[in-house]
């Protein structure tokens, strides 16, 4: 049976930060500058480390790939103190007297922690795609869902856009006019009505739309060679792009009523305080610009605030 260990004659946290990506890391170093009390609990699934290189990172001509990034954030954080840091998943929290309780499943044990305040930095989830080998080909970096991030490096090449209604519509306008590509929106048989003016802004983008279902998808090399429509033929592409958007991860937020947008991300005042009272969120588990140096900022802007106001009640935040 796994030890389980009460939040009662444990130490009170000043803050948990739940989530091991850019924020969460990010929360955890400016908490351990400011020498509090913290723990940043790490479910080892950071959406980051799934990107193949970005080149949105400042200081980093060259780019850097999503798990160096974490692989560095960690190393830095780690040098403040090996207990900053916990491989595991918070199952539940709840409102306590203190502030927060949490239970934390980690390897081998099981526990209860308390804590005055909480960060989450849960992140979010790409919706996935519908389409043979992709889990291989978006491993491989060959299907890509950020254009800020790295279409730059795709400007004036053949995109293929695979997304459904405004959002799909929305994203391959964006490439076309941000990086002068040649761009396909495909709604892999969904129907897509344009009004006169979608229409208008497509031709005047030069933005096709291709509304047959994909049968397969041919990978060559370290390209994405040609997606198989079945009798209609194939389509070539240097890059695809996936626009079918994010799931936030903000369960244990909405749990206890925090506030949200329709698609469950988490609204946040200036400091990054959700609707409850000592709850803070920051990157992609809230609504906004989903971007790595937005996520820190947020990181940063929540902690600093956790750090001023860490001895007062929640109610008087």
């Amino acid at each position: 049976m796994p030890e389980r260990k009460q939040a009662a004659g444990a130490a009170m946290l000043d803050c948990l930060v739940i989530g091991g990506g850019p924020a969460g890391l990010t929360a955890g170093l400016y908490l351990a500058r400011f020498q509090r009390k913290f723990l940043v609990v790490d479910a080892g699934a950071p959406r980051a480390a799934a990107i193949p290189t970005s080149h949105n990172l400042p200081a980093f001509p060259d780019g850097l790939t999503g798990p160096d990034l974490i692989a560095r954030q960690r190393e830095t954080l780690l040098r403040y103190g090996p207990d900053s840091l916990l491989d595991g998943r918070v199952e539940t929290l709840t409102r306590a007297d203190c502030g927060f309780s949490a239970r934390i499943a980690a390897p081998g044990r099981s526990f209860e922690i308390a804590a005055r305040r909480v960060l989450l930095a849960t992140g979010a989830q790409d919706v996935e795609l519908d389409l043979p080998d992709q889990k291989d080909a978006v491993r491989r970096g060959l299907v890509r869902y950020c254009p800020i991030c790295d279409g730059f490096e795709a400007r004036d090449k053949k995109i293929g856009v695979i997304g459904f209604g405004a959002r799909g519509l929305n994203e391959a306008l964006f490439i076309a006019r941000a990086y002068g590509a040649d761009v396909t929106l495909l709604t892999l048989g969904r129907a897509l009505d344009l009004t006169p003016d979608q229409q208008a802004r497509c031709d005047r983008l030069g933005v096709k739309l291709a509304r047959a279902p994909v049968r397969s998808l041919q990978v060559e090399g370290d390209h994405i060679a040609a997606l198989h429509f079945g009798s209609e033929g194939e389509m070539r592409f240097d890059t695809l792009y996936s626009a079918l958007g994010l799931t936030p991860r903000g369960q244990l937020g909405l749990a206890l009523g925090a506030a949200h947008d329709d698609c469950g991300a988490l609204t946040v005042d200036p400091r990054q305080q959700t609707s409850v009272p000592g709850l803070y969120a920051a990157g992609g588990v809230v609504e906004g610009l989903d971007q790595i140096v937005v996520a820190m900022g947020q990181a940063a802007v929540a902690a600093t605030h956790i750090h001023n106001h860490c001895e007062e009640t929640v109610d008087r935040v």
